[in-house]
């Protein structure tokens, strides 16, 4: 019985953290493909240096979770992944924090790119 209980305290604390933040829009990687060459937008990669060199979209600039989002322009829209979407999802958040206005989260990360 007490199993069941964890499992769905997990199962929903999962389902919580995937859930968007306030005011950030949600693309797939089929809608990212069609904005890659948009200047009046800034791409993030938030994994760890390892992960974006072994393999990454030229157009995103690494900046991995944790790191100061401080020098981004906040006149522009910015489009974060890292390699599920929970990583992105996290630093949309704290963009948002930061008062940026403008914020896309890559759902499927890099794994559905």
């Amino acid at each position: 019985m007490g199993t069941w209980i964890l499992l769905a305290v997990v199962v929903a604390f999962f389902i919580w953290r995937m859930k968007p933040a306030k005011g950030v829009r949600t693309i797939s990687t089929a809608q990212l493909k069609n904005i890659l060459n948009e200047k009046d937008k800034v791409f993030v990669d938030v994994r760890t240096p390892a992960e974006y060199k072994g393999r990454n979209i030229p157009q995103f600039k690494n900046i991995p979770l944790g790191s100061s989002f401080d020098k981004l322009p906040k006149d522009k829209e910015i489009v974060v992944i890292c390699q599920s979407g929970m990583r992105s999802s996290q630093a949309c958040k704290q963009l948002k924090k930061r008062g940026f206005e403008r914020v896309t989260n890559v759902r499927g990360g890099m794994s559905a790119y």
